[in-house]
């Protein structure tokens, strides 16, 4: 490890720009994406923000630690899919599920309602042509312009990659699972 000295003076100027709602990417192949994602929606929650979370690939039914979480604080969260699609008895369903799913998304964001509106996993029923690209790209850039977006899944289209405002990259150094170790309660689920 390399010992540095913590800096002594700002390395950016002040951002001169105004203030408006972002589109936020997280994607890459390492874990953190939807974690991160659920870190803003925590932060804007707790300056008293409106936040609709939608997660593409969970059932309605789930039960995963975020969403105790959030239902005992309030935040809404909505699961649109029918699980992993190798699990899926009927992928037609599972993208028929996305475009009804996307309906709800898309009717949220256009009605300003929210300040942050997170869409869990969405990159994977665009990558499986589950849901028009063109659709989305629509959406993101007709949104009511103080409505934030945060985006997550792995192999975003490169397409919302250029629109975004920012973009993170999660890269896998090292998974558990590579080792055999299985998920664990409270920490990927």
């Amino acid at each position: 490890m390399q010992i540095e000295s913590p800096p002594t003076e700002k390395h950016h100027a002040k951002a001169t720009g105004e203030r408006r709602g972002l589109l936020i990417v997280n994607t890459g192949d390492g874990k953190g994406k939807s974690t991160a994602a659920f870190g803003l929606a925590l932060r804007a929650h707790g300056r008293g923000k409106a936040v609709k979370i939608y997660q593409f690939m969970k059932v309605p039914t789930a039960r995963f630690g975020e969403h105790r979480s959030f239902e005992k604080i309030g935040i809404a969260i909505e699961g649109l899919g029918d699980g992993f699609s190798w699990q899926s008895k009927d992928l037609e369903h599972s993208a028929q599920l996305a475009r009804d799913g996307w309906d709800k998304a898309r009717a949220a964001i256009v009605s300003g309602a929210y300040f942050l509106v997170v869409l869990d996993e969405i990159t994977y029923p665009l990558i499986y042509g589950w849901l028009p690209l063109d659709d989305v790209l629509q959406t993101l850039r007709e949104r009511p312009r103080d409505v934030h977006l945060c985006l997550t899944g792995r192999r975003c289209p490169p397409e919302i990659i250029a629109l975004a405002d920012t973009v993170t990259e999660m890269k896998m150094v090292k998974h558990a699972f590579d080792a055999g170790i299985p998920a664990q309660r409270g920490i990927e689920d």
